[in-house]
């Protein structure tokens, strides 16, 4: 088994924390006190390579049936952030449930995933998942994907929000600042319509996360982002904001 698989599985998680991981690319593992295991935008295999000719560039930290996730949650259908190949794997146990944008509703039918497994996230929409509750948030990805949502996750009196791919929109951060985030996630590429470096800077800023992690970078060379350059923006322009970088498969509790 992947020592990320047996560090997720082994960590008991006190009271009052999450155990949050970065998964690579835009993808995020919440473990709660409850020992409850959420995955959001898993990219396990090299499916893009196949598909569009982007190759994987990061390596796989998991296997998709080295763990039997709770829930398994897609902030829209973009292969990066649902992955066809993984997807029937990952759903395969009897108590994982999906939950998706709307417009992940098409793949799950080509992929034979039963409805009764899947709940549809729409903006604004709160979703309650074990111990977790889940706020679909507000996104802006361009209007080829109209139906791609960020994410709020609230448990254990922690928030983590997922900005999911987006551009930058200063009503947007203002919304998942409103709910006064622990940690927050936001894509730095710049490509395929998302925040570059700079705008990403700036959207914590507006957000202002107790911890702001920039996510959605090295894994495709075509997607760009350079933590240098974000890094510069953040210590430069706005140095009260605290951020961090994850490491690929580095679990902090929060």
């Amino acid at each position: 088994m992947n020592s990320l698989a047996v560090r997720l599985l082994a960590l008991n998680v006190p009271e009052g924390k999450l155990a949050v991981c970065f998964a690579g690319q835009a993808g995020v593992i919440i473990k709660t006190p409850a020992g409850e295991l959420l995955g959001v935008d898993l990219y396990l295999s090299d499916c893009c390579n196949r598909f569009y000719g982007q190759k994987r560039l990061m390596p796989k930290l998991l296997e998709p049936g080295e763990i039997e996730f709770d829930f398994v949650v897609s902030t829209h259908a973009h292969y990066d952030h649902f992955d066809p190949d993984s997807m029937p794997i990952l759903l395969a146990p009897q108590k994982t449930r999906f939950l998706g944008a709307l417009d992940c509703m098409d793949e799950c039918k080509k992929l034979g995933i039963p409805n009764e497994k899947c709940t549809w996230l729409e903006e604004g929409k709160s979703v309650r998942a074990g111990s977790m509750n889940i706020i679909a948030m507000p996104c802006d990805h361009g209007p080829h994907t109209p139906h791609a949502v960020g994410l709020c996750i609230e448990c254990s009196g922690k928030k983590v929000s997922v900005a999911g791919d987006t551009c930058f929109r200063e009503d947007i951060a203002a919304e998942h600042g409103a709910l006064c985030p622990d940690m927050m996630f936001a894509p730095i590429n710049g490509a395929y319509g998302n925040l570059n470096e700079e705008e990403a800077a700036k959207f914590f800023s507006i957000a202002k996360p107790k911890l702001a992690v920039p996510c959605h970078y090295w894994n495709f060379a075509e997607h760009h982002g350079d933590p240098g350059k974000f890094k510069d923006e953040m210590i430069t322009k706005y140095p009260t904001q605290p951020f961090m970088f994850m490491a690929m498969g580095e679990i902090v509790l929060i």
